[in-house]
């Protein structure tokens, strides 16, 4: 079962990689196009090979087997990811964030575009990188990811979104799903975190989202900019905006007690269906899309141990935040830096370099880092063929991932 996990496991990096490809042979065989798009859907990927897993599963090992295996997985951080996009993405939430954007930037869209860049990454250490994903994605969306613009550049825009969201979650010891893994075994708090990592992302972010704003602004000078709350409608009360926030720092507080922050998400839904006046569409179609990505990747995940911990515990510390970079890239960064938890003996400079390498690398492909799905599902419809390319992802994160990378050197 192990190989075939591993297997399986490759399968989906390759389906990953070969997404676009699905999008484009949907257009080129439409009798079998539903089929096609539906695999061509990148949040759907992992889901499908996890659902091929538990069916070998079934055949090699038993019914049983596959049943006990599929209910001992820790499913925490993906309905997490559902509950907590859904509820930031609200539009008293948006809107309430667009005023204070348009306060800091005094409405001009280059300053508007660099604080969806930096900002609301960084401030991804208090309310988590998932609801830091989703508002700068929906901020950015109308500016930067939109007809009119270069391909190339949308894919440098995403990259150095990616991995600032990734590395600005490293000021506190919650936020980031990679540290949360191990801030308990190796007890690092949030004064350790700033202290350790969080200047060093800062910097990284500042520098990343200044470079992409340069790269962009002759289309940002040209940009109405905003998110839809600018045009679509009239701004949400303040009282329902204070609401929402609220809703939405109860389920950061409670998001490691799944039964608790569930039954504060349907009593959420109770209020968006009385205040209905003051409400957009949920988003939970693109939020269901990004838990079942993540749930795939848990049961695909938790059968790649026997392989990956032995390299893990192979490196040294140098050569650990290089292969820890790498590894990221192929699989979720929160998965890796849990491995190093339970290697004995380890030490604090093998723990630095492994989580310091873990987070830069976050932004390299769609499944390095939770929130990641989270960015795709609500930017692809701004890219070409309305689907965003592996390869096009990795291209764009490289200069960020590097200066990132040099950061944490510092």
């Amino acid at each position: 079962m192990q190989l075939i996990g591993a297997l399986l496991f490759a399968l989906a990096l390759l389906h990953t990689f070969s997404a676009k490809a699905f999008e484009r042979l949907s257009h080129k065989f439409p009798r079998h196009s539903g089929l096609l798009h539906l695999l061509g859907e990148v949040e759907v990927v992992f889901g499908f090979w996890a659902m091929v897993l538990l069916v070998a599963m079934a055949f090699v090992a038993g019914p049983q087997n596959a049943i006990a295996y599929a209910e001992t997985q820790q499913y925490t951080e993906p309905l997490f990811v559902f509950v907590v996009m859904v509820v930031a993405a609200s539009r008293p939430v948006l809107d309430f964030v667009q005023r204070l954007v348009n306060v800091l930037s005094g409405g001009r869209p280059l300053l508007k575009a660099w604080l969806g860049l930096a900002l609301v990454p960084l401030v991804g250490s208090l309310i988590t990188e998932p609801a830091a994903m989703t508002l700068a994605a929906l901020m950015l969306a109308p500016q930067i990811f939109r007809d009119g613009v270069p391909e190339w550049q949308k894919y440098a825009a995403l990259g150095v979104l990616f991995v600032n969201v990734s590395i600005g979650g490293t000021l506190t010891a919650y936020a980031a799903p990679p540290v949360l893994m191990v801030a308990t075994t190796w007890q690092w708090d949030s004064a350790f975190m700033a202290s350790h990592f969080g200047w060093k992302a800062t910097l990284a972010v500042l520098v990343n989202a200044s470079a992409a704003t340069w790269l962009l602004r002759a289309h940002l000078r040209s940009s109405q900019g905003g998110t839809p709350a600018d045009t679509a409608h009239t701004s949400a009360p303040l009282w329902t905006s204070i609401i929402h926030l609220a809703f939405l720092a109860a389920v950061v507080l409670l998001a490691h007690h799944p039964v608790l922050f569930l039954g504060l998400f349907l009593f959420f839904l109770g209020f968006t269906v009385a205040y209905p006046q003051h409400q957009s569409p949920l988003i939970l179609k693109e939020a269901l899309l990004v838990g079942f990505f993540l749930a795939g990747l848990v049961v695909l995940g938790s059968m790649q141990q026997w392989w990956l911990q032995p390299i893990v515990e192979s490196l040294q510390p140098l050569a650990l935040f290089f292969g820890a970079m790498g590894l990221t890239a192929i699989t979720d960064n929160a998965a890796l830096t849990y491995l190093g938890s339970l290697i004995d003996g380890i030490t604090p400079q093998a723990q630095y370099m492994l989580v310091a390498g873990a987070v830069a690398g976050g932004g390299l492909t769609v499944i390095a880092n939770a929130p990641n799905p989270a960015g795709v599902a609500l930017l692809r419809k701004g890219f070409r063929d309305e689907s965003i390319g592996a390869i096009g992802l990795l291209a764009g994160a490289l200069a960020p991932t590097a200066v990132a990378a040099i950061a944490f050197f510092l």
